[in-house]
């Protein structure tokens, strides 16, 4: 059975300018932490420009010019956005600098950023030679991009993918034994991890239709990562059995002369009894099968069009 919601956390005040460190401070680096991970750069073909404790948690910094051959994305996140790309190429051109540097982690002799996808393209796309990355020493940082990816913001459908992808290459390391829900920060939702077994079968997948139903009745596992990601997607099936349920129930409503392109929220809302429950957790397959079976048995003979018009917004098919 799921575990009960957690109540919200109020943040406490703090007074200001009384976290982290001073500008001085931030000079002083634990040197041997950052001696070999410098010298590994000079021997990469790069130049270290700089050290230093980043001000808030007092992390050790590499501030490095790296050569953009050397420099990839991380393996599981989101396809890069040509017209944002193109964009990022116009600024660049236009003000004739680079001024945002990259995250980048090394891992095996590679750099892999995992939040300037988008930046990397575009210099490579300009032929530039060298790419400037804040250099971080603990690998497992590629592994938080949700958190860190703050120069184009995800849809739905991205971050799911992004998250499932996470999840695998997390079941592939050393340390896959550790449960998923040791891995919520990264994760943020647990909807996306199942969502994103359903984009990856479904492209066109409309995500955001079942997203108040997976908030209400998906956890994190406590199940190691390797057996996690088997469970995320017979999960992933079972929201897709429900979208073949919906589906035809839209088909239906098309055919009586129904136009929206909110019939898919609309009609999931009607059949979504979490939404009227005050219950704190849900049994997942329960839940889903119940939700299924109203689906598949749904009179869109008592649907009228002021009934979907009513009904408001909502996430449209299109994601």
């Amino acid at each position: 059975m799921p575990a009960p919601r957690k109540k919200a956390v109020r943040r406490k005040k703090v007074a200001a300018a009384s976290v982290g460190l001073t500008p001085a401070e931030t000079r002083e680096t634990r040197g041997h932490e950052l001696d070999g991970l410098a010298e590994q750069v000079a021997r990469d073909g790069g130049e270290v420009v700089g050290r230093y404790s980043e001000p808030f948690g007092g992390t050790p910094l590499l501030l490095v010019a790296l050569p953009i051959e050397r420099v990839e994305p991380t393996p599981f996140q989101r396809d890069p956005s040509e017209p944002h790309v193109k964009r990022l190429m116009g600024v660049i051109e236009t003000i004739g600098r680079f001024l945002d540097p990259i995250v980048a982690v090394r891992e095996d002799g590679q750099y892999l950023t995992p939040n300037g996808n988008h930046r990397l393209q575009a210099l490579k796309k300009l032929g530039v030679k060298t790419v400037i990355a804040l250099l971080v020493p603990d690998a497992s940082v590629a592994f938080k991009i949700l958190a860190l990816n703050t120069e184009k913001a995800h849809n739905l459908r991205e971050k799911s993918l992004e998250t499932i992808r996470m999840a695998r290459a997390l079941a592939k390391m050393p340390d896959k034994e550790q449960p998923e829900s040791a891995f919520a920060f990264e994760f943020e939702q647990p909807a996306f991890l199942t969502l994103g077994k359903c984009y990856e079968e479904r492209p066109r997948f409309s995500g955001g239709a079942y997203q108040s139903i997976l908030r209400r009745v998906d956890t994190f596992l406590d199940d190691p990562m390797s057996q996690a990601i088997k469970e995320r997607e017979r999960r992933g099936r079972k929201i897709l059995k429900l979208d073949d349920a919906v589906s035809a129930a839209v088909e239906k409503l098309k055919a009586k002369g129904l136009t929206s392109p909110y019939l898919r929220p609309f009609l999931v809302s009607r059949v979504n009894y979490t939404r009227f429950s005050k219950a704190t957790s849900f049994d997942f397959d329960e839940t889903l099968d119940k939700i299924i079976a109203s689906a598949a048995k749904f009179n869109v003979d008592r649907v009228k069009q002021e009934d979907v018009a009513k009904s408001g917004g909502g996430p449209a098919d299109e994601e």
